[in-house]
């Protein structure tokens, strides 16, 4: 039999493919990876369950990344699938899941959709211009990480854009809780594209304190976006220092700091400028 890694797209129900959704509807199981992103209903899978009037199995973290012989398990016998927001190979952890399926000799066949790699496409950046994507952690007063800059430097330099994807956090514990052997989780939350920003002028802030040349500064020019292929996507173009003001509204967001652009890309950016 077979396992299946069905990407489900970025808005809602409606996405999967129709290929994606035969499947999904013939499956013994059906799990859904419930932590790398969210579609528009939030993390409540009532909704996917009622469009393929079947039972969706949740999965979180521990379980694709700790205790993936769960999901596999029965998939030499059976077909499974695990639903995937976006595009399977949209996080590294669904790779390591297919390594280990193969190391079973379970066969394995992947549904592909859309994904925020290339749907940011949408505020007229060229995705043949971008270079590596970076991860921006929410910061803590003890723990305030900053290796992504190295990598928006080294975008800058070359002339690329850089897509910096935004935390999320979802069945997070506190430390007391995870000491104690709780299963206390604390709610979901969702970086902000104001939040990256911020944190983005704080570390050209500590740069330049070190006498170091900051990649960019607060007039920097920065695309926001907010929800992306769902009905109401939102987009904004402005200065760094204004994106650390600015309100996106609900998650998910993304940030994009531009490198070298095209006329063609300057002049649909500017169809998403910040109104004064």
């Amino acid at each position: 039999m077979v396992f299946y890694l069905i990407g489900l797209g970025l808005g809602d129900v409606e996405d999967i493919t129709v290929k994606g959704l035969n499947i999904v509807k013939n499956c013994a199981r059906v799990h859904l990876e419930a932590y790398t992103s969210i579609l528009c209903y939030g993390l409540d899978k009532t909704n996917l369950e009622k469009f393929y009037g079947r039972e969706v199995i949740e999965a979180d973290r521990t379980i694709v990344e700790q205790e993936s012989d769960a999901i596999l398990k029965g998939a030499d016998e059976e077909d499974v699938a695990l639903l995937v927001v976006g595009d399977p190979f949209g996080a590294t952890t669904h790779a390591d899941l297919v390594l280990r399926a193969k190391q079973q000799n379970i066969p394995i066949r992947i549904i592909h959709n859309a994904s925020i790699m290339n749907a940011v496409g949408c505020c007229g950046l060229q995705l043949y211009n971008f270079g590596e994507t970076v991860s921006i952690v929410m910061w803590t007063d003890e723990w305030q990480p900053e290796s992504y800059y190295d990598k928006i430097a080294l975008n800058r330099q070359r002339g690329m854009h850089t897509l910096c994807l935004l935390d999320i956090k979802t069945k997070e514990q506190t430390v007391e809780n995870m000491m104690r052997g709780r299963k206390i989780f604390e709610p979901a939350r969702y970086q902000k594209c104001s939040e990256a920003a911020s944190q983005l002028l704080t570390i050209c802030e500590r740069r330049k304190a070190k006498g170091e040349e900051c990649a960019y500064d607060e007039n920097t020019m920065v695309v926001g976006l907010a929800r992306v292929g769902w009905d109401n996507q939102k987009i904004v173009y402005c200065s760094l220092k204004e994106m650390s003001e600015m309100e996106m509204g609900e998650p998910l967001h993304s940030l994009i700091i531009p490198g070298e652009t095209h006329p063609l890309e300057v002049d649909m950016l500017e169809t998403f400028r910040a109104s004064s």
